[in-house]
């Protein structure tokens, strides 16, 4: 009992290991990785009982019951459906042997105990995650303004119409306008593939 209150204080009852990319292969995420859609494995960390993996359309959560049980269940955020925030790195103090990444996917939140040992590699992946987290709110917002001025342009030309022009023909082509300029905002501001961002960051 002692040894595992001692545990949970100093950070030892989980603490992750980051794998390097030679050793991606030996690990249960790298078995759903998505290869015939180009997916990548960019950053994994495993700890007793789970595997955190970012790729460069997901991040993928092998989620253990516990250390000792070979019962997993496997969980996929694409970042396309959701968006990360609150990303925050927490260093170790004197005593600590672990180092802390802590974000939100959309409503569900991680903290990820890794060893702090390896801080200098979690600083990347800190980085990287804050970037995509702000690249993913300005692109929010730029979708809402093109949302908002197809909105006003669609008002200007209805107003506009002329008596000779049939209505049923002028919202047809409202329609296919309003479609294709969502189409093409969409295609700019709502990335699925954030490949570029890890390699900048990440030096694994």
């Amino acid at each position: 009992m002692l040894k595992k209150i001692a545990s949970d204080a100093l950070g030892l009852s989980d603490i992750g290991k980051i794998i390097g990319p030679a050793d991606y292969d030996k690990t249960d995420a790298d078995d759903y990785i998505r290869h015939e859609d180009n997916e990548k494995i960019y950053f994994l960390i495993k700890t007793k009982a789970d595997e955190y993996c970012f790729t460069n359309i997901a991040f993928i959560h092998v989620d253990g019951d516990n250390a000792v049980s070979s019962k997993r269940t496997l969980k996929r955020y694409a970042y396309s459906q959701y968006k990360f925030a609150d990303v925050a790195l927490e260093t170790a103090g004197k005593v600590d042997l672990d180092v802390e990444i802590k974000f939100t996917l959309g409503n569900q939140a991680y903290s990820i105990d890794v060893d702090k040992k390896q801080l200098d590699q979690l600083k990347d992946l800190y980085k990287a995650l804050v970037y995509i987290a702000e690249v993913t709110h300005e692109n929010s917002i730029q979708m809402d303004m093109a949302t908002q001025s197809l909105d006003r342009a669609v008002q200007v030309l209805h107003n506009a119409r002329p008596s000779d022009v049939q209505l049923s023909e002028q919202y047809e082509k409202l329609t296919e306008f309003g479609f294709n300029w969502m189409q093409q905002a969409r295609a700019k501001y709502h990335e699925k593939d954030f490949g570029a961002v890890f390699e900048k960051y990440i030096n694994n």
